[in-house]
């Protein structure tokens, strides 16, 4: 066996295996949501998918060293002039160099083409969250079921009695809503469902629910009127006072999208939509 052909086709494998992972975490939901879902692609998860990754790149970068020093003396001829010195800024370096720089500067300024394939990225995260489901608040799927009541105001014994009549019986409050997902292979967002009806608030439906302090993670995603349905917010009340501060809002916007038509952070709008609600 010869190492240095070892190491090509170990740089190629793991170069294959890094651009099918890249696309993989491109497409995959933000991750509170992915986790909120269970989501996986072909049986993994979007943390073993990253895991894959980052050893693959790492791999990558061991065997792109090695080839490097097998194949020094090649590399450094394209590097050498037509009286075979060697110039660091030869006319195809200037050029890889400068391919390179558009392409760091056009993705910090968000330029065409490398604003579209961002734009792309937020559109397909966006849309997951849409598919899926955005948690109540981050990382609710590694809350004890008990203190998952607790924050969400249901009652834990009637959330232990819908889960049995559905077939997901817990033995207590302890174990976390990915725990019981994964024992029942359902996702956390699934035993939210079924323990919703468990709410100690009999005027859940019409009682405005006071806003947290800060926006709970995904709150940008939701539209303004998921995000009044959420709150128990007056969804017409919440479009004249809005209106009154030169804030146009349409129900089906997301509060990010409104924040960035009027200049301004989803926070900023956040608090504003909080001084409304009091």
């Amino acid at each position: 066996m010869k190492i240095r052909k070892i190491t090509s086709l170990t740089a190629s494998l793991t170069f294959v295996l890094m651009l099918l992972t890249s696309i993989v975490l491109y497409i995959v939901p933000q991750g509170r949501v992915a986790y909120w879902a269970d989501w996986r692609l072909w049986g993994l998860t979007k943390t073993e998918w990253g895991n894959i990754h980052i050893n693959m790149g790492v791999l990558f970068l061991v065997a792109l060293a090695l080839h490097v020093y097998y194949n020094w003396k090649p590399l450094i001829s394209y590097l050498k002039d037509r009286a075979k010195k060697i110039r660091v800024f030869t006319a195809e370096f200037n050029v890889a160099l400068a391919v390179t720089a558009a392409a760091v500067v056009g993705t910090y300024f968000l330029l065409p083409p490398f604003g579209w394939v961002m734009s792309l990225n937020d559109r397909l995260k966006n849309a997951g969250a849409e598919t899926y489901g955005e948690p109540p608040y981050g990382h609710a799927e590694l809350s004890s079921l008990k203190t998952f009541a607790q924050k969400m105001n249901l009652d834990l014994e009637k959330s232990m009695a819908l889960l049995a009549a559905a077939g997901y019986p817990v033995k207590d409050g302890g174990e976390t809503l990915q725990t019981i997902g994964r024992k029942y292979g359902i996702p956390p967002r699934k035993v939210h469902e079924v323990i919703r009806p468990a709410s100690m608030d009999d005027n859940a439906s019409s009682a405005v629910k006071s806003l947290p302090d800060s926006p709970p993670a995904g709150t940008g995603n939701l539209t303004l009127a998921d995000f009044s349905a959420r709150y128990g917010l007056d969804l017409n009340r919440l479009l004249r006072e809005l209106q009154k501060q030169d804030i146009e809002a349409a129900v089906a916007s997301t509060i990010k999208q409104i924040a960035e038509r009027h200049n301004t952070s989803p926070i900023d709008l956040y608090e504003t939509i909080k001084e409304i609600a009091k």
